[in-house]
């Protein structure tokens, strides 16, 4: 059998280049050093290439004056700083030459541009697979004129982009384009196609916006806040079926029948089927996972143990549990004059109010394991959210 020799993932650095004055946007500082809630700006903008798990460094590009104190931190990648020059052009320059030798790929990327979503960094990777370089860009869709008070003329947006960064390249090709360029560029792109480079354009994002007026911190606030918000929906289903006894137990509430559920545990399906669902939307797999059915243990336990593990480990993920909605689907029992205190008991273990919890009830018109009053089945949803 032949073997084929395997190639190490390629080493990926970001430079981001924050040496610039940024005074247009007001605030009396370098936009880079103003905070959008409890960071700033280069902090956001760190923070969204440190949780990428393909970039293994950053290079933060400063002013000779700036103040250490305001350079922000990483947690996971490794931090560089280098000292930029008096434009953007001779500050990336000055960065791809603190790189040399560290990395094979470099992202290239303006601190003002703090949304970034990973999804535009997982393109412009990919896209250096087959290319020299890569950027992300929108499609002009406005009328572009030609004009100063008045139209003189309209201008074919057929083709036309507004570029964005990160713009990725490998890091040999754009040190020595940028080693052999004479003057200012409008970006790395326009260096690396005077080079003759071929550079490909990928999919930007709205959300990638460039912080240029003082106008522009309310927005990015926005996307910001919405970016940090992961939010999760889980669903759950279980079915349990009829056995000898004398009641049921559904959702830590003991109902009065003349059959119980049966099952490894005390068979309570409404609180089963809601654990699942949390587990799903931590991608944390089901009950059976964390409380095997062969473990002897768990026979006969209380369901709100299964409940309370889901719970506990959703908060030490960082995820607060914002609403529930369980469907039992059975002939009997009635649930209806039930349903107030098994909401009241799902609240009490999910730690949410009340008012976000959903109990209710359906029948399958007699129809199945259901209408026959075989046993009963349920089905919930629930949401996480994480900020």
């Amino acid at each position: 059998m032949e073997v084929r020799p395997t190639h190490p993932r390629p080493k990926i650095a970001a430079l981001i280049v924050a040496a610039g004055k940024g005074l247009r946007a007001g605030g009396g500082v370098a936009k880079q050093w103003r905070k959008i809630g409890s960071k700033t700006i280069a902090q956001h903008t760190l923070d969204a290439f440190d949780a990428h798990p393909l970039v293994d460094m950053i290079m933060l590009v400063v002013a000779p004056d700036s103040d250490p104190a305001d350079w922000p931190r990483t947690a996971r990648s490794e931090l560089a700083i280098a000292t930029g020059g008096a434009t953007r052009t001779q500050s990336v320059l000055a960065g791809l030459h603190a790189l040399a030798g560290k990395a094979d790929l470099v992202l290239i990327h303006d601190v003002a541009r703090p949304g970034i979503p990973a999804h535009v960094i997982d393109a412009v990777i990919d896209a250096l697979s087959l290319h020299q370089g890569a950027a992300p860009a929108l499609p002009v869709t406005d009328a572009l004129w030609r004009g100063d008070d008045l139209v003189a003329g309209t201008v074919d947006r057929e083709g036309l982009w507004r570029a964005q960064t990160p713009q990725g390249f490998h890091l040999d090709a754009i040190l020595a384009a940028h080693s052999a360029h004479e003057g200012e560029a409008a970006d790395d792109v326009a260096v690396a196609r005077a080079a003759g480079l071929e550079v490909a354009i990928v999919p930007g994002d709205a959300a990638n916006m460039k912080i240029t007026g003082p106008g522009d911190f309310a927005r990015a606030a926005q996307i910001l806040e919405t970016g940090q918000m992961d939010i999760r929906t889980g669903n759950g289903f279980d079915v349990h079926a009829f056995g000898p006894g004398d009641h049921v137990m559904l959702c830590g509430v003991a109902i009065p029948h003349d059959r119980g559920l049966m099952g490894h545990s005390d068979a309570d399906v409404g609180l089963h089927t809601v654990t699942d669902a949390i587990y799903g939307a931590l991608a944390a797999g089901d009950i059976g996972t964390h409380f095997p059915p062969s473990d002897p243990q768990w026979k006969g336990a209380e369901s709100h143990i299964f409940l309370t593990h889901a719970v506990d480990m959703a908060a030490a993920q960082g995820f607060t549990i914002t609403h529930a909605d369980l469907t039992l689907i059975c002939e009997r029992p009635k649930i209806g004059p039930h349903a107030a205190a098994m909401r009241a008991r799902l609240a009490a273990l999910l730690r949410i109010e009340m008012t976000r919890v959903s109990v209710k009830a359906t029948t399958t018109e007699q129809l199945g394991f259901t209408g026959r009053e075989e046993g009963i089945a349920a089905m919930a949803t629930v949401t996480l959210v994480r900020s």
